[in-house]
């Protein structure tokens, strides 16, 4: 019970992702003819299979960065800041994908039989190239480094926040050079975070930077 009255505020986390998954899965499997994303540019973006492993380290990454922040953290500001942060990104997903059905095109035919291929060829399985914009793996990923870069019990731990940053980038670039993303859904998530960092953390930013008034 105590552990109930003192975790509460994580119930939102598991409540909300049972809905998405449940939006996601009626999203998919709806019969509607996507609107194919393609940007010229993305054609000159070879395909890479090593980057399988980044690309799915993004479970890991998420799971660790929502639990730290869920369990570990004190600040539940910087808690709320997050999974609200998520919340926004993946729900307007969500409404996107219901107004503007979209997929891709640029996934290869696969070769060969190494691990790495086999790994790419599981995930071309199970992940059809559907609503695909704004990329929620590029979403969630940049969502989760600006919480880990603006915690301030890291601000001592330079090593956190570099291995964040660094797996961040290798996570985004593993989309394209997996051909799970174009660079339009890239950018698509990019300006989504912009947004979402402007409504949930610029205000606290500014109100920082404010000198203190000094009574007359």
């Amino acid at each position: 019970m105590n552990f109930l009255k003192k975790y509460r505020h994580t119930l939102v986390v598991p409540v909300y992702g049972m809905l998405y998954l449940l939006a996601f899965q009626y999203v998919e499997q709806r019969t509607v003819r996507p609107h194919i994303i393609h940007m010229k540019v993305d054609d000159y973006i070879p395909f890479c299979e090593y980057f399988i492993i980044p690309y799915y380290f993004w479970f890991l990454f998420i799971a660790a960065t929502v639990f730290y922040f869920a369990f570990i953290n004190k600040n539940k500001k910087e808690y709320w800041q997050l999974v609200v942060s998520l919340g926004i990104g993946m729900t307007l997903f969500i409404i996107i994908s219901l107004i503007f059905p979209n997929g891709q095109e640029l996934r290869p035919s696969l070769s060969g039989d190494g691990v790495f291929i086999e790994l790419v060829r599981y995930l071309y399985k199970i992940d059809t190239p559907t609503n695909v914009f704004p990329s929620i793996h590029v979403f969630n990923t940049i969502a989760c480094c600006i919480a880990v870069f603006r915690h301030k019990g890291f601000h001592f731990r330079r090593l956190v926040p570099a291995a964040a940053g660094i797996l961040g980038t290798l996570i985004v670039l593993s989309t394209v050079f997996l051909k799970q993303h174009t660079l339009l859904d890239v950018a698509g998530a990019i300006v989504l975070n912009v947004f979402c960092y402007q409504l949930l953390y610029k205000p606290k930013a500014v109100q920082e930077k404010q000198p203190a008034r000094v009574r007359a």
